[in-house]
């Protein structure tokens, strides 16, 4: 790819949108459009148990209906696999992965025998069983998944820069351990295929939700391994249910009502910290948000179209 802004819009096809996955899609495209770049859409089906089908249609329905369309015909990473598959190989090459025979289960075991309680909602961080440097899988069953391997705890520290929340850290190997790219039931892992797919679509800025910023350590790994440059990113705020917990399919969240598409937007763009658009269709409402987060995150002093800190998002 040869220079210029370039975002993306991931969504899996679960079921359709919800206001949470909304707000990333407005979000996303609005920062394409405020750095005059381009923007794409890639349907994540590669979690194959948990697709539904039909629902990749659902969600470009929707997309068209909100006036947020992509400038590129939209890709499906379940036509991928041959370049997941090159970049596992790759990796099983330069020493930095290898199969993991472990169950959930035995890695629960392992961690309670050494007194490790896991947080809820925390990572069951790996305990490195199945490492070569231990004897590998020792010849006893054949391999369930196949692992990123980290290496010693301080030795996998990533810093990272995030546009609105600021300077990250963590420590990989202590934190999450040696994670999966590739699954026990064959599918390829969340973190091998986005990183594999932002470098062939030369994306040069991932806009999506908070609660995936934690996965940004490891997808840095990841490209520094295969030698691919990483992304500016911006985590945006979620929208949280009644209970308190992030709003997603699994806890039963509903698709917008798009019979009026401005105020579902309008919803959205509240969370984002954005005004209220005194719009009554939906490209005039864009346009003035496109204002509005160009105003917030595009420095007009850099004239190279470079995102500032700017003020945090409500």
């Amino acid at each position: 790819m040869t220079g210029g802004y370039r975002g993306r819009f991931a969504p899996s096809p679960t079921g359709p949108l919800h206001a949470g996955s909304l707000v990333a899609a407005l979000a996303s495209w609005l920062d394409a459009r405020a750095h005059g770049g381009r923007w794409l859409v890639r349907v994540e089906d590669i979690d194959r148990p948990r697709c539904v089908p039909g629902a990749d249609t659902v969600i470009l329905s929707q997309l068209e209906r909100c006036g947020l369309l992509p400038d590129e015909p939209p890709s499906w990473q379940s036509a991928r696999s041959a370049a997941y598959e090159d970049a596992l190989a790759r990796l099983i090459a330069g020493g930095q992965s290898y199969p993991c025979a472990c169950s959930r289960r035995e890695i629960e075991d392992v961690l309670a025998a050494r007194g490790i309680a896991r947080a809820r909602h925390g990572e069951l961080v790996y305990p490195g069983t199945c490492r070569p440097e231990r004897g590998g899988l020792h010849g006893r069953r054949s391999a369930r998944a196949w692992r990123f391997h980290t290496g010693r705890a301080g030795d996998a520290v990533v810093a990272w820069t995030d546009r609105r929340l600021g300077d990250r850290r963590q420590d990989v190997a202590a934190e999450v351990g040696d994670f999966v790219l590739r699954r026990a039931d064959g599918c390829w892992a969340y973190q091998l295929a986005v990183v594999v797919d932002d470098a062939w679509q030369g994306i040069t800025d991932v806009v999506r939700g908070e609660d995936l910023a934690d996965n940004t350590p490891r997808q840095i790994l990841l490209q520094q391994a295969l030698g691919l440059a990483p992304p500016r990113w911006l985590h945006t705020p979620l929208v949280l249910g009644a209970d308190g917990q992030k709003l997603s399919k699994q806890n039963g969240a509903a698709a917008p009502d798009l019979r009026d598409p401005v105020a579902a937007l309008q919803s959205a763009a509240t969370v984002l910290g954005l005004p209220v658009a005194a719009a009554g269709n939906v490209g005039d409402a864009l346009a003035f948000w496109t204002a509005a987060w160009r105003d917030r995150w595009v420095d007009p002093t850099a004239g190279t179209g470079r995102p500032t800190t700017g003020p945090a998002m409500a």
